[in-house]
């Protein structure tokens, strides 16, 4: 019997230094629980760290995730800078389930702006094909103007290119002799071959709210994240979908929602205190490109100072020991998450990112029902 919820907008308890039954909220919950989605870990330091060295540590991770019962690992995709480095992340995709059986395997996210469909739709199929129909599609429209307009498409111009790409990648993948005439694709009926499999699952990426509902309201699955921010934001983008959902009626019957958060279940609290400074410094270089300037020395991204403080990052983020991480995570499952995205590797050493990934399993896991982790040799 895991604990009672906390209060999903505040401190735990044990920082508040009460009882977390103080904010027991009362739901009536039949067999719901949250499922877990580990984040591969893509962040290369330094040049000398070296992507041969990345890489290994990433399958590594995704390896023990299937062995632990996480259901799903995450692949990110990024161009050009050294935080969430994967170029290629169907490659990556593959390439994970030669090596594993059961796990499914979702990009976090693919970015369609950058790509032509009518090539991106016939490699989506054979690597699904070669995921032994494991691979679950996160697309979105990119976070960092320093990549997409080095790529070709200036950031202003891409949730239009996101929408019109996303049609068109649907239509190919449903349907045979496809012809469009659009803004950003014209072309001549088209077949791609070989024909899917199967339908592939398939997710958006939205933070705003408005963008949430839109994407929820036409029976979209959606992946989203508050990033750093406090849990209201969280709570917001949650109200979003769940009113998406109900908009779309039968349509949304089987859509889900995704959230990624920064999540580390440390040994204890000089630990977590620890992992807070790194990803403090690590979200200096995040926020250069994401919401900055897009300063970038040869790849390299420059660590600009941080308007939010280390103590309000700590108060946002999962990363504390695990019996408190049980009653955290709590309120996002009473919030009606159905699958968390652990994002924890900010800069820590492979040992303790597969120290945590035991930890996560044998200690927080088992307290929600749904879970099938569990810690192995």
């Amino acid at each position: 019997m895991r604990r009672p919820a906390c209060k999903p907008g505040g401190d735990s308890p044990a920082r508040q230094g009460r009882s977390c039954a103080a904010f027991q909220r009362v739901t009536a919950r039949e067999h719901f629980s949250v499922d877990f989605n580990y984040f591969l870990t893509s962040y290369l330091p330094t040049k000398e760290f070296g992507g041969e060295r990345l890489y290994s540590d990433m399958i590594d991770q995704a390896l023990l995730a299937e062995r632990l019962g996480f259901r799903s690992v995450s692949i990110p995709e990024h161009h050009l800078v050294n935080v969430l480095l994967v170029p290629s992340p169907l490659q990556m995709a593959v390439k994970i389930a030669s090596m594993t059986n059961r796990i499914e395997i979702t990009t976090a996210i693919v970015v369609l702006p950058v790509r032509d469909m009518r090539i991106f739709a016939g490699e989506v199929v054979q690597a699904d094909i070669l995921c032994n129909g494991r691979l679950v599609l996160g697309v979105g429209r990119g976070a960092f103007a320093y990549e997409v307009e080095r790529l070709g498409t200036p950031i202003a111009e891409t949730r239009k290119k996101f929408d019109e790409s996303f049609d068109v990648l649907c239509a190919l993948l449903s349907r045979e002799e496809v012809s469009w005439d659009g803004e950003y694709y014209r072309f001549e009926p088209i077949t791609i071959m070989p024909r899917p499999a199967r339908p592939i699952p398939m997710m958006v990426a939205a933070m705003a709210p408005e963008a949430i509902y839109a994407a929820a309201s036409r029976g979209l699955s959606v992946q989203t994240t508050p990033l750093q921010e406090s849990n209201s934001v969280l709570l917001e983008q949650v109200d979003a979908f769940k009113r998406g959902k109900a908009a779309a009626g039968k349509k949304g019957k089987n859509s889900r929602l995704s959230l990624q958060r920064v999540a580390y279940a440390a040994r204890d609290d000089a630990d977590a205190k620890r992992c807070v400074a790194l990803i403090h410094e690590y979200y200096k270089r995040f926020d250069n490109v994401f919401s900055g300037p897009g300063i970038v020395n040869k790849g390299l991204i420059e660590p600009l100072p941080r308007k939010q403080t280390v103590e309000e990052l700590e108060r946002n983020v999962l990363v504390c020991p695990p019996a408190e991480m049980v009653d955290r995570l709590g309120a996002y499952e009473e919030a009606g998450i159905d699958e968390v995205i652990l994002s924890g590797g900010f800069g820590q050493s492979q040992a303790d990112m597969l120290e945590m990934m035991h930890r996560f399993a044998s200690e927080v896991a088992p307290h929600f029902s749904k879970s099938n982790l569990n810690a192995v040799a």
